[in-house]
């Protein structure tokens, strides 16, 4: 009897991916995560630190209510052109922070997407 790859196995199971995740954490116990990400928009439009910060919360509030848009995150980065940021949070508002931009999908009736460029337990090299 042939094994299947586990990813193969449960290629239709979404709790793969949330069992990756927490088996990343486990390699790691580092208290916070940097996220690496880059907002994506129809047509370019710069935003200011303030207006990057707002919308993130906005998505945390939206997704997580009044309790996800208090979660502490740092914005340490900021590229007003590329609208590429670095973000610091802590390892258990990892998921919290990443499921609230992968679901913002417009800002100012403009479509847009975040991409995380890269997750990882120390600031990623500019």
């Amino acid at each position: 009897m042939r094994r299947e790859s586990s990813l193969h196995a449960r290629s239709g199971d979404m709790s793969f991916v949330a069992d990756f995740h927490q088996e990343a954490l486990k390699k790691d116990q580092g208290p916070e995560r940097y996220l690496k990400i880059q907002l994506e928009l129809e047509e370019e439009v710069s935003l200011s630190e303030v207006e990057f910060r707002f919308f993130i919360v906005s998505g945390l509030r939206s997704l997580h209510g009044e309790v996800g848009a208090a979660l502490t995150f740092d914005l340490l980065e900021h590229d007003e052109v590329s609208n590429v940021a670095v973000l610091r949070v802590s390892r258990e508002g990892l998921v919290k922070l990443w499921s609230s931009l992968t679901l913002l999908g417009f800002y100012k009736n403009q479509r847009c997407a975040f991409r995380v460029l890269q997750v990882s337990s120390s600031p990623p090299e500019s």
